[in-house]
C-alpha cells in the first residue's frame, strides 16, 4: 500500500492545511519511506522472541494500600464542613441542572 498525493491532499484538507506542491512531494515520500520500513519490520520472525511488554490482558500485581496516617494541620471539618461516609461534600456546579428539579 503506498500513500498518493491524492491521500495527503485529502488528509490536508480534512485537517485545514495549506501544503505547497514541494511540500506535497516531500510528505508523499517521507509517508511512502515509513510504509516500506513497516513492511520490513512486519516480516521479521519473532515466533522465538520472549515477550517483554504487557497487552493489556495482564494486570501489574497489587500492593496492600499501608502505610502510617497523614498528618493533617486542620482537621477535615473545617476543610470542607460537609461531609459523608467519609467523602466530601461540595455543592453541585451551576451548570448542571438541580436533580430536586428533574421531575
Amino acid at each position: 500500500m503506498a500513500v498518493t498525493r491524492d491521500d495527503v491532499a485529502h488528509i490536508a484538507g480534512l485537517a485545514r492545511l495549506a501544503i505547497s506542491d514541494e511540500r506535497m512531494t516531500e510528505l508523499v515520500g517521507q509517508l511512502n519511506a515509513i510504509l516500506a520500513h513497516m513492511e520490513v519490520l512486519r516480516q521479521v520472525d519473532t515466533r522465538h522472541v520472549e515477550m517483554t511488554a504487557q497487552d493489556g490482558s495482564q494486570r501489574l500485581p497489587m500492593r496492600p494500600d499501608a502505610g502510617p496516617p497523614i498528618a493533617m494541620h486542620r482537621a477535615l471539618d473545617e476543610i470542607a464542613p460537609d461531609m459523608r461516609d467519609g467523602f466530601f461534600l461540595v455543592p453541585r456546579l451551576a451548570t448542571h441542572e438541580d436533580v430536586s428539579d428533574a421531575s
